[in-house]
């Protein structure tokens, strides 16, 4: 079934990420978003929480922290915000849209099942609200390129609003490493293969004993035609839409002939 039309314009929107309240990318965020909507709701970590996935705060109590107007920071979570922005403090005027970012890195292939800005756009479809996560892609050691995702990210979102999609899906964007001027266009691609964990640093603590920490080397399929890898390496913005159902569906008719 699709997700209810709406008119941007009128819309009011929720807003969170993973890097955390003070972030640049969601201040950006912001930015982009005041002239095109009739209300930004902000509802974000205090404090960074990437790589944090999908996951609750069950063991012990949220706060949350007024900082002023439509502008809330919660001790939790990405996911922790969505769904306090969405069942309390918005209960009474529930938005018409998530945004999640803009993400500093890109969230592509594997990073969708460990990011925590991704997850934002999770809670906000399981709890029924169209939802978008944006993240902006960067080399370690080079400033982010933050002008690239101001400029597309409003020309994205108008797209996206403008033919729905279905319940249950989320869209996760990412902005090439390039500046605004030289990325070659908008392209839907199907997510890709790339698994962190590969470069793993050993060290030894003060007190001697040996720690591991895990690096940001990944393995990739860089090239393979149609993924959000291949067109951000070709400085194309790339569109995913992801569902929730995880469900493999050749996999299931197997077993169901195999245990009938």
């Amino acid at each position: 079934m699709a997700a209810k039309k709406f008119s941007l314009a009128r819309a009011r929107v929720l807003v969170s990420n993973d890097d955390g309240i003070n972030a640049p990318g969601l201040k950006l965020l912001e930015s982009v978003l005041a002239p095109l909507v009739r209300e930004v709701w902000v509802v974000a970590p205090e404090t960074e929480q990437s790589a944090t996935s999908h996951s609750l705060t069950l063991r012990r109590p949220l706060r949350i922290r007024n900082m002023y107007e439509h502008r809330y920071a919660i001790d939790g979570t990405p996911t922790d915000c969505v769904l306090m922005g969405i069942n309390k403090i918005m209960k009474d005027t529930p938005p018409d849209l998530v945004i999640s970012g803009i993400n500093r890195g890109g969230n592509l292939g594997e990073d969708v099942t460990y990011s925590g800005t991704v997850a934002a756009a999770m809670e906000g479809t399981l709890l029924g609200i169209p939802s978008i996560s944006f993240s902006q892609v960067y080399t370690d050691g080079h400033p982010v390129k933050w002008a690239t995702a101001e400029k597309w990210a409003g020309k994205v979102l108008k797209k996206l609003t403008a033919e729905m999609w279905p319940q249950g899906v989320l869209i996760n964007v990412n902005f090439p490493d390039v500046t605004a001027a030289n990325v070659t266009g908008i392209e839907i691609a199907r997510q890709g293969r790339r698994k962190i964990g590969s470069d793993l640093v050993s060290g030894t603590d003060p007190r001697g004993e040996t720690y591991y920490w895990i690096g940001a080397q990944r393995r990739e399929e860089h090239y393979r035609k149609g993924n959000d890898l291949e067109a951000i390496n070709r400085a194309s913005v790339s569109v995913t839409p992801l569902t929730m159902d995880l469900t493999h569906g050749p996999t299931l008719k197997k077993l169901k002939a195999r245990f009938t």
